[in-house]
């Protein structure tokens, strides 16, 4: 952490790769992930939150403070897109959003707020990620802050992020705050593609595209990304697994975001 720029709000490599190990160390246990932000990376603030199956840590230092939602594992991701829980409902801003992420958000909300009031005592800026569901969570979390705190939040950085709302509310989100909003999608990830367009959702935010080669585009056409997924696609033949599956693992975004940052 200690190349992260905390008072920008511009894009950055060096925050993004940051925000992709906090993303990747929320999967770990509570005790590795409080020494990893301790003793590691310097960050004596800190608070790992868990209800039922919703979690997050919350680490802070003079400058900066990051919120980091933890994911869905590999056999849960049709969840996403099949549980009841999909239908749109009244959520932050304008516009609805995804039932089951705002639940699975409320289960820690208030001491989410509560542990940022305690650790923002230096106007530090503050910042959000998390990857697959977490990224999901992470939206939520900065749309309700905006909507109810507007607190001093500098960076959104998500990665293999589901769609979480509607037109009307990514809309809104994007008025807001899109230019501090990088979401990551790698390749073919499958989790990007849910919930369907048809369903109604839309994605928020500075789409970031990671080609099959690992490297990162900030702007490519929609043909561009079709050719890339194709070659994707491609070069799995005759290998285990599925591509859109394996293409949502976060040591594969973290991967590309290393490459990005030398």
């Amino acid at each position: 952490m200690k190349n992260f720029d905390a008072l920008t709000t511009q894009y950055s490599a060096k925050n993004a790769y940051s925000l992709g190990l906090c993303a990747k160390l929320v999967y770990q246990d509570p005790s590795v992930i409080e020494n990893t932000v301790k003793n590691e990376w310097g960050m004596k603030k800190f608070n790992f939150i868990h209800q039922e199956e919703t979690e997050c840590f919350i680490a802070g230092d003079e400058q900066k403070i990051i919120v980091a939602f933890r994911g869905t594992e590999p056999t849960e991701i049709k969840d996403i897109h099949t549980d009841v829980k999909f239908i749109l409902v009244d959520g932050y801003l304008e516009g609805k959003v995804h039932r089951g992420f705002k639940e699975a958000l409320e289960l820690v909300w208030d001491e989410m707020v509560f542990t940022l009031n305690q650790f923002q005592d230096q106007d530090q800026s503050l910042w959000f990620t998390g990857h697959s569901l977490g990224a999901a969570l992470a939206t939520l979390a900065v749309a309700k802050l905006i909507d109810t705190i507007d607190p001093p939040i500098y960076g959104l950085y998500t990665f293999g992020q589901p769609r979480v709302g509607n037109k009307d509310f990514a809309k809104s989100f994007d008025i807001f705050i899109k230019e501090r909003t990088f979401r990551f999608v790698n390749n073919n990830d499958a989790v990007t593609r849910l919930p369907f367009r048809s369903m109604g959702y839309r994605h928020i935010g500075t789409s970031k595209y990671i080609n099959h080669d690992f490297l990162i585009h900030h702007d490519i056409s929609p043909w561009q990304m079709l050719l890339d997924n194709i070659e994707g696609r491609l070069e799995e033949i005759g290998k285990p697994g599925t591509d859109g599956v394996k293409d949502h693992d976060m040591s594969l975004y973290l991967h590309a975001l290393e490459i990005a940052k030398n």
